[in-house]
């Protein structure tokens, strides 16, 4: 088989009922419907293994990482009732993204947590995991395993696409139905209050990163320049770059483009959200 379902999907908090205090609640409106609906598009693609990229995890300098543990489990912090996971890894298909990444000749390194044994270690799960999965087959009485990919913020655009195409690659030698998620929260300057300050890059990388994924041209995303994404504080860029890479490289495999359909967007705080769905055309 091969990629079956691709999303962008934020990781705010505020983007989960159950983690909002009462005040919070309606912040998110359009995000958390958004959500719901990546959801049920999930459920529709059957996939069987998840993939997703975070921003939020182990940082390797200069080179993507894989998660490679046997299990992943996360709360988010300061809500209650808790807010969290227990999944298992899908440690094959684990190492072939690490196989296909050495064979692109991506730096690259397998991560694992705990114990000195892989199959038995239980790795940190990270927001920019839990609250994707949280929505998208976290909560199922069988959960789908999961594939934690970490960008290299170093490493350039064009690295990221490429490291999207051979994650398909390795969904397609897997014979099994994988969904991609983008982890992703965009611009985090967009109020003088929130912790990163205000800056206007914010508003016009998620004006553009809007009309990219309105038009369904996320080849364009190659062309934003560094500087803007680093004043906006955007956290979204690398993974999208990944995403791109994904379905564009399981479009050439299944002979037809992905098509993307842009659900939400909203920055009801100091940080923009954006929901998309990618599926085969």
């Amino acid at each position: 088989m091969t990629l079956v379902f691709a999303a962008i999907a934020p990781h705010g908090g505020i983007a989960i009922a159950e983690a909002c205090s009462p005040d919070e609640r309606e912040l998110a409106a359009a995000t958390r419907a958004g959500m719901e609906e990546l959801g049920r598009l999930f459920l529709a693609a059957k996939p069987e293994v998840v993939v997703v990229a975070t921003p939020h995890n182990v940082h390797i300098a200069s080179s993507l990482a894989v998660i490679v543990a046997g299990r992943l489990k996360g709360r988010l912090n300061g809500v209650a009732p808790p807010v969290e996971l227990d999944v298992p890894s899908e440690t094959q298909l684990a190492w072939r993204v690490l196989e296909s990444f050495a064979a692109a000749g991506l730096p690259s390194a397998a991560v694992s947590f705990g114990s000195n044994d892989p199959a038995t270690a239980v790795a940190p799960m990270d927001w920019g995991v839990l609250i994707p999965l949280w929505f998208m087959g976290g909560r199922s009485e069988t959960p789908a395993p999961v594939v934690v990919v970490t960008p290299a913020r170093e490493l350039a655009a064009a690295d990221h696409i490429m490291a999207g195409a051979a994650i398909a690659g390795a969904a397609a030698a897997s014979g099994r139905r994988v969904a991609f998620i983008a982890s992703a929260d965009h611009g985090h300057a967009h109020r003088e209050d929130g912790p990163y300050g205000f800056h206007p890059a914010a508003a016009e990388y998620d004006a553009l990163v809007c009309d990219i994924v309105r038009t369904d041209r996320l080849e364009r995303l190659a062309e934003i320049r560094r500087e803007l994404v680093e004043l906006a504080k955007a956290d979204s860029w690398w993974q999208m770059l990944m995403l791109h890479g994904a379905t564009a490289g399981a479009g050439r495999a299944q002979g037809a483009p992905w098509k993307g359909t842009l659900l939400s967007y909203e920055a009801p705080t100091y940080f923009g959200m954006l929901t998309a769905a990618y599926l085969p055309n």
